[in-house]
């Protein structure tokens, strides 16, 4: 027959071991939001990275199509007419 103190020491074991379970699975759903989240940031800050330098490309090819002057190759020079 099993003693009360052994009882209870079987008891406290058991609580101690479902807890320390229960805690590392708390610590693995906490550590894959954090995860989740941090590769959403990093994503949405690529983004905005890739939407910038679409900008700026852009905005250059505006400034090139500014200055370039096109012509049709049939008309003479201005100074020909």
């Amino acid at each position: 027959m099993v003693g009360k103190f052994e009882r209870r020491k079987d008891t406290v074991q058991e609580l101690t071991e479902s807890a320390a379970n229960h805690v590392g699975s708390i610590a693995m759903i906490i550590a894959g939001a954090v995860r989740d989240v941090t590769r959403e940031i990093g994503d949405w800050v690529s983004d905005g990275i890739e939407m910038r330098e679409a900008a700026k490309k852009a905005a250059a090819d505006d400034r090139s199509e500014s200055v370039t002057i096109e012509h049709d190759e049939t008309d003479p020079p201005e100074d020909w007419r």
